[in-house]
């Protein structure tokens, strides 16, 4: 895939689970992002506006990445790190990954 040199993206934060963010494009906005998943994250709180490019850093995540999922789906979700999840959180994320190994 042939990545774009630079995407303006508006990034959301969570008021359901601190620390879970949602990255779009900023001239698409939510247009492209599930219902289902909308529902989950709850009202997206506008958090920043960012130029992304490739070699951005970011705190956690690839910017590569980021924008390969901008790409090809239309939004990036970043889930808060495992150690801030709290301990219902972090059964269901063992469990799920437990099943998508078999």
């Amino acid at each position: 895939m042939n990545l774009p040199d630079k995407i303006i993206t508006q990034i959301f934060r969570s008021p359901k689970e601190e620390g879970m963010y949602l990255y779009v494009k900023k001239d698409e906005g939510l247009s492209r992002v599930p219902e289902e998943l909308l529902t989950r994250f709850g009202t997206p709180q506008p958090a920043m506006v960012l130029v992304l490019t490739p070699e951005k850093k970011l705190a956690r995540a690839s910017a590569e990445k980021v924008i390969e999922s901008l790409e090809s789906r239309g939004y990036y979700l970043q889930l808060p790190p495992l150690d801030e999840l709290d301990s219902d959180m972090l059964k269901l994320r063992t469990h799920n990954s437990k099943l998508a190994g078999h």
